[in-house]
């Protein structure tokens, strides 16, 4: 059977983009069951309501949701159980010192498969505000709105 190559992405959380700041970002291995990767395999998965967090020098994501195989028998998956991200020590020690700090967090931002393997994106973010969300919109919608008058000058029009 052929090795996998390349990168497909399962899941991504746009939500979190919104609704934080991206300080840094991770890229870190998943501990999973066979059924687990079967039901990512058919492109189920929700990063909703997830994040990570750090005990006893582990890192751990919580809340994510892998629904059960459905051709699961007995062995089948819980779908909301703690998973263990698969880290340096390097990276998880930054992580230690990071999160003690106040107001920062780790979210996952995207699932997906690269070469075979399920890896997920993770963050260091600090949460935004209600009139920060306004601001993003604002610079967004004025962005946008360049860049067209811009394509209009270009083509000869108003």
């Amino acid at each position: 059977m052929p090795k996998e190559r390349g990168q497909k992405v399962i899941v991504s959380n746009r939500k979190a983009r919104h609704d934080y700041s991206i300080l840094d970002t991770y890229e870190a291995g998943l501990v999973l069951v066979g059924t687990e990767v079967k039901s990512l395999r058919a492109g189920r998965a929700s990063l909703a309501d997830a994040f990570a967090t750090v005990d006893d020098g582990e890192v751990w994501l919580r809340n994510l949701h892998i629904p059960e195989y459905e051709h699961g028998t007995w062995t089948n998956h819980e779908a909301r159980r703690h998973r263990k991200l698969l880290l340096h020590r390097g990276e998880i020690e930054k992580l230690i010192g990071k999160t003690k700090e106040s107001g920062l967090s780790l979210v996952p931002l995207s699932l997906y498969f690269k070469d075979g393997k399920v890896k997920v994106e993770l963050a260091l973010a600090k949460g935004k505000k209600a009139y920060d969300k306004r601001q993003d919109l604002a610079k967004r919608d004025a962005q946008r709105e360049m860049s067209r008058a811009m394509g209009r000058a270009l083509k000869g029009r108003r």
